[in-house]
């Protein structure tokens, strides 16, 4: 997740990707979107530039083992921008890969 804020925070949202798996939905509101290309073209429309995408970073991270490949994460996110400061709480379910843990569900709220 250090490396998802690294990535974001110099406007690189295909890095800020990297820990999500193909196979991910992503939940916010009413809104349900999968499949980590669709996920991909939702934040780059919703954050097209630097000014939009802010500063992010994380807090009050805590990380549940769910056996032993899978693990919930749920946390704070806080979105410093010129014009404003969103924030909100997120809850991660992550799977082992022979490539390394992976977001599969990401619900934001």
């Amino acid at each position: 997740m250090d490396r998802q804020v690294q990535a974001w925070n110099t406007g690189d949202i295909p890095g800020f990707m990297e820990a999500y798996a193909e196979d991910v939905c992503f939940i916010s509101g009413e809104e349900r979107t999968c499949g980590k290309a669709v996920v991909t073209q939702r934040y780059q429309a919703r954050y097209p530039d630097a000014a939009a995408m802010g500063r992010l970073d994380f807090g009050q991270l805590e990380v549940l083992a769910v056996g032993k490949d899978h693990a919930w994460c749920t946390g704070r996110w806080r979105l410093a921008r010129a014009a404003d400061t969103l924030a909100g709480g997120f809850s991660l379910l992550w799977y082992r890969t022979p490539a390394g843990w992976r977001i599969v569900r990401d619900h934001t709220y």
